[in-house]
């Protein structure tokens, strides 16, 4: 495969809502390649006749029962949001 571009990396940052700098950018351009190399590779093998399955094992539900709580404080919770409009948190639009 070859290398990312660094405007690649920029793109998959922002998809991820990562602000990096030029030396990151640099440092996860061949790190990055390297994983999508190793996808790559997966996609080479012959699958014909696997049966599809969501785990290896298996599984049952760890998660606890939900229970109720209090609410999480208001002002707490907008302080922690990345763009605030008032009393509620500016997000990007969903369908345009």
């Amino acid at each position: 495969m070859a290398q990312l571009s660094a405007d690649e990396v920029r793109y998959v940052a922002l998809l991820a809502n990562l602000k990096l700098t030029d030396a990151e950018v640099e440092l996860y351009r061949s790190q990055l390649t390297d994983i999508f190399s190793h996808f790559q590779s997966l996609q080479e093998l012959n699958t014909e006749g696997v049966e599809i399955t969501g785990h290896a094992t298996d599984v049952n539900t760890v998660l606890r029962e939900d229970e109720p709580a209090p609410p999480l404080d208001r002002e707490q919770v907008l302080q922690s949001a990345p763009v605030r409009d008032g009393e509620f948190i500016r997000v990007r639009p969903v369908l345009e």
